[in-house]
């Protein structure tokens, strides 16, 4: 029932900064639990940080902590990864995932997903 499309991908220099933004197609994401993955060539998918459909509750990959920042704006339907600091390991696609009634850790740690958008690069240049 949720079609997800990411935006903001693209190419950037070490150190450098992207946002990436997670919207869903004729829904909304309001009553979701959010989050991004990414997956880098010849590695597993991996969670890189959700949210709790309040915004209340987040959670972060180690990798990611202090460098990358999730938030949701409900009245717009949208879910953000501002993502700085920016290093050539960050290259990966990075998904959009959502589900219903479900824990940050549950869908962060143990991969427990509804719903996949399509993907959007990251390449990080040195």
């Amino acid at each position: 029932q949720w079609e997800l499309v990411e935006s903001g991908g693209g190419l950037v220099q070490v150190g450098g900064s992207l946002r990436l933004s997670c919207a869903a197609s004729g829904s909304t994401l309001d009553y979701l639990t959010v989050g991004w993955f990414r997956e880098a060539p010849g590695k597993e998918r991996e969670g890189v940080s959700c949210i709790s459909s309040s915004g209340g509750s987040t959670n972060y990959a180690d990798s990611v902590e202090g460098r990358f920042t999730v938030s949701r704006d409900n009245a717009k339907s949208t879910v953000d990864l501002q993502m700085n600091s920016l290093q050539p390991e960050d290259t990966a696609t990075y998904y959009c995932a959502a589900s219903p009634i479900i824990s940050v850790q549950d869908m962060c740690v143990k991969g427990l997903v509804g719903y996949w958008g399509q993907g959007t690069q990251v390449t990080v240049s040195s």
